[in-house]
């Protein structure tokens, strides 16, 4: 049976209200314990490419409010549990404050200005940690609406992350970043192909059919 919300303000989409709670991956992620449906985004991209593995480093940028570090969580458990044993790192950055997930390092700051960068970069050495097996960004800006300025600011964002992953990640490692359809798609495809040795796109069921969003999927270093 489908649930109907009751609304009395009138800014509030009721339409997106009712697919929103009958979503059925939004009624998945609150049975399973995930933040948002957005895990099951990674969950699919993952159990395709068999990415994450016991042992491995992972950075999850864009982290808030923290579904995809806790599948990465469970993933890196023994057990698959949300909490205990832990057989690998995970470091998380977000501008937004992200409620703490046991066994993952949280960094607060923005992950275009340098000092944050640094305590990134320190949070690895903190940890003994030289290579990092897989880079996950879930970043997206706030768009304006305005085609070539959304653009540039998707690019930039990707351009970081490609940046951080080539500087950090094994040879043999992998980049997973967010994008849009549009202005900036075509030559963020371009740049994945200069950087690494094997390119996908991957358009997960649990994203919204409507969305223009999908995922760029790097590995293997070109070195």
């Amino acid at each position: 049976m489908g649930m109907k919300v009751k609304t009395q303000s009138k800014k509030v989409n009721k339409a997106w209200l009712n697919q929103h709670v009958n979503d059925p991956y939004v009624r998945l992620a609150q049975k399973e314990g995930y933040r948002a449906r957005a895990a099951y985004k990674l969950k699919e991209i993952d159990e395709t490419l068999g990415l994450i593995r016991p042992g491995d480093c992972v950075v999850d940028l864009g982290s808030a409010p923290g579904a995809w570090s806790q599948y990465i969580r469970r993933r890196l458990s023994p057990q698959g549990a949300a909490a205990g044993a832990l057989h690998g790192h995970i470091v998380a950055l977000d501008l937004l404050p992200m409620e703490s997930i046991e066994g993952v390092h949280f960094i607060l700051g923005d992950f275009r200005e340098e000092a944050v960068l640094a305590e990134l970069k320190q949070a690895l050495t903190d940890r003994g940690i030289q290579a990092v097996d897989l880079v996950v960004s879930d970043m997206a800006p706030n768009l304006s609406g305005i085609a070539s300025a959304d653009a540039a600011r998707i690019a930039d964002l990707i351009e970081l992350a490609v940046d951080f992953a080539w500087s950090h990640l094994k040879k043999d490692g992998t980049l997973i970043v967010k994008i849009f359809h549009g202005g900036a798609y075509d030559a963020m495809v371009a740049l994945f192909r200069q950087r690494f040795r094997t390119v996908k796109t991957f358009k997960p069921k649990a994203s919204r059919d409507k969305s223009s969003e999908t995922f760029l999927v790097g590995q293997g270093l070109i070195t």
